[in-house]
């Protein structure tokens, strides 16, 4: 096991909407102290939307979204996702945003795995899922999020993210989990 740093004390710099920054006085293995800058995070679930029947085929249809990302100035291929409300499991998270993003309600989930996405300085931790009997809904979006909601098939996914084209991480990681584990490709 490598050693640990030890917490003395945090405190909080910003509060703010999406996540909040601490400052956190800590004691590293040498017995030094030291600060580090943490962006604490209430946790997200992200959900690939399975959108054909997954026994039926060998190259299901997956519904993405494509949306402008202030942050990456430009638009990004990404599955539906979101943040943990208070009191909300990743399971239920994941079905809210599928309902959300991608006007869809799932029959069932799977829990693919859960991922740290910048564990250098932040906390956020990401859950995973794949979800499977979709059923058409109307999407209930936050008046910031403009979607454009993509049927895709999954080996035209697996292309666009060995070429770069879908560089988000958590997209990344879900699908290539998905398809790496879960069906064998």
């Amino acid at each position: 096991m490598t050693p640990r740093i030890t917490p003395i004390e945090s405190r909080r710099v910003y509060t703010g909407r999406i996540f909040d920054v601490a400052v956190d006085r800590v004691r590293f293995p040498d017995g030094s102290d030291g600060e580090l800058e943490i962006i604490r995070h209430p946790g997200a679930a992200a959900v690939v939307p399975i959108a054909s029947p997954i026994e039926t085929t060998d190259d299901p249809t997956v519904l993405m979204l494509r949306q402008f990302r202030y942050a990456a100035d430009g638009d990004l291929w990404e599955i539906p996702a979101g943040r943990l409300a208070p009191g909300e499991s990743p399971a239920e998270c994941a079905q809210r945003e599928l309902l959300e993003e991608a006007g869809v309600e799932a029959e069932r989930l799977d829990h693919l795995t859960s991922i740290y996405t910048t564990p250098g300085f932040t906390d956020e931790h990401i859950h995973l899922f794949a979800a499977f009997g979709l059923q058409p809904r109307e999407p209930n979006r936050d008046p910031d999020e403009f979607i454009e909601v993509s049927p895709m098939p999954l080996s035209q996914i697996l292309e666009r993210i060995r070429t770069g084209e879908i560089c988000d991480g958590k997209t990344i990681a879900a699908v290539l989990f998905l398809a790496g584990f879960r069906l064998g490709l």
